[in-house]
């Protein structure tokens, strides 16, 4: 009996002291790969291996080194490790194999897999997400749609998913629509690389349908859909209002008043336009937000908050204005 326990204890405290090393093996590599250094990390990867060849953990973390070194078949290799045994980090290793295939111009096969995983991950966003960027690169505007916004559906706070529905929006010439999300993305993300971009698309659909002519004609150019489209009036609207902002009344009010004036038409008109039996994500999603807000006090804090990346007096207006912005916030969360 005593010798038993001695062989039980001892067989613990050596799967703790394994396990315990493969940890530090682990995070040693992680640091090696954060900082570039992927032939170390690599190395390390190795060592926690020799411990437990079948680590989900380590085959994972191998996968992304490899795919920082643009090695995209061990790429694949390490992912199917883990899918093999079907144990932890699959979506993780989904993610990479798909986008491992991606990179090697594999992007059918890419499609297929992310498609697998969806169904047996359908509450995940970042598959339908990276499935929506694969037929975004092959001009499939209507497939990529139909992914991301599932991916929307899944997580409303992933910035890419918004910003990605906007370009594919304004692509199709749904200027509406395009509007819409390039606003929500706007506000998840104000301030980053690709906010001015965004910030310039959003000014350039506002009133891209609006010229001026020589003799001071105003022409607004509106795009009619054949079919019964909700957003038609809305995009009418939108011309009106760019229109508007050329009258001599306009002349003086300053680019920032007339943006918050415009935006606040647009979502009130929005709102007002809803029906019922509206569905999908324009109407359930986005404009019942927008609406709301457009009722607030917070829409100058909104518009402001949003410009930052792209006008200088929006974001001296904010480091004036921190209460105002802080009460927004507030309201965020309510």
């Amino acid at each position: 009996m005593k010798n038993l326990l001695f062989l039980a204890l001892t067989f613990c405290f050596t799967t703790l002291f394994a396990q315990n090393n493969i940890n530090t093996f682990i995070e040693e590599g992680i640091i090696y790969h954060d900082n570039g250094e992927y032939d170390k990390a690599l190395a390390a990867y190795e060592k926690a291996l020799l411990l437990d060849p079948q680590s989900t953990v380590v085959n994972y973390e191998m996968a992304l080194t490899y795919f920082k070194k643009n090695d995209y078949k061990n790429t694949i290799a390490r992912a199917d490790m883990v899918l093999k045994k079907n144990d932890d980090n699959l979506v993780n290793a989904y993610l990479i194999k798909g986008s491992a295939l991606d990179m090697m111009g594999e992007v059918k096969e890419s499609i297929k897999l992310f498609k697998k995983a969806i169904r047996k991950f359908p509450e995940d966003y970042l598959l339908p997400y990276n499935l929506a960027l694969n037929h975004y690169k092959l001009n499939q505007m209507d497939e990529a749609k139909e992914y991301v916004i599932k991916a929307i559906e899944n997580n409303p706070n992933h910035g890419s998913s918004h910003w990605m529905l906007a370009n594919i929006e304004s692509a199709q010439g749904n200027t509406v629509q395009s509007l819409l999300a390039n606003h929500y993305f706007l506000l998840l993300e104000p301030n980053s690389s690709r906010s001015l971009d965004a910030y310039n698309m959003l000014q350039q659909n506002f009133a891209g349908n609006v010229t001026k002519s020589k003799d001071e004609a105003i022409t607004i150019n509106i795009s009619m859909s054949d079919d019964d489209d909700p957003f038609s009036a809305a995009a009418l609207m939108l011309g009106l209002m760019g229109a508007s902002n050329m009258l001599p009344e306009n002349a003086d009010k300053t680019a920032e008043e007339l943006f918050v004036e415009n935006t606040n038409s647009f979502f009130q008109i929005l709102g007002e336009l809803k029906k019922e039996n509206e569905k999908g994500l324009y109407w359930n999603f986005y404009t019942p937000f927008f609406y709301d807000l457009a009722k607030s006090e917070h829409l100058e804090t909104y518009c402001m908050f949003i410009s930052q990346s792209g006008n200088k007096n929006a974001e001296a207006w904010l480091n004036e204005n921190t209460e105002k912005l802080k009460t927004f916030a507030a309201w965020l969360k309510e």
